[in-house]
């Protein structure tokens, strides 16, 4: 399996954590989609330019949020509740980031924290991703 094809099982096996789910998506340090995509069967909120202008401006202030690492410590995820959705961004190494959206009603409490577990479990694996 190249990673590509192992960030993709990732992004699914995250989107079915949890069926308020509506996207996940690995984003690198220059703001591209690398992996992960929408749900099956959901249209995205917002066209596909606007996509990459998000993924851009994410990456952006992923490598800004370093800025206040010695002060406050490194950041594990960011979270926006929205009108409309609610969207968490967790940094990896090298300012990869994976980007995730889902419904309000989601446990937005509970969610979060199973995502780091797995990233940090994929971080410990031998096939290392991130």
């Amino acid at each position: 399996m190249d990673n590509v094809d192992e960030l993709e099982k990732i992004c699914q096996d995250i989107i079915h954590l949890d069926p308020k789910m509506r996207s996940a998506r690995f984003i690198n340090s220059r703001g591209h989609l690398t992996a992960g995509g929408m749900k099956e069967g959901l249209m995205s909120l917002e066209s596909q330019k606007q996509d990459e202008m998000m993924f851009m401006e994410l990456a952006l202030r992923v490598r800004m949020r370093h800025e206040f690492d010695n002060e406050f410590g490194k950041v594990h995820f960011s979270m926006s509740y929205r009108d409309k959705v609610i969207v968490m961004s967790f940094p990896l190494n090298n300012d990869d980031v994976l980007l995730l959206s889902c419904e309000k009603d989601i446990d937005f409490g509970k969610l979060p924290f199973t995502v780091l577990k797995i990233i940090e479990h994929l971080k410990k694996s031998p096939m290392k991703t991130f």
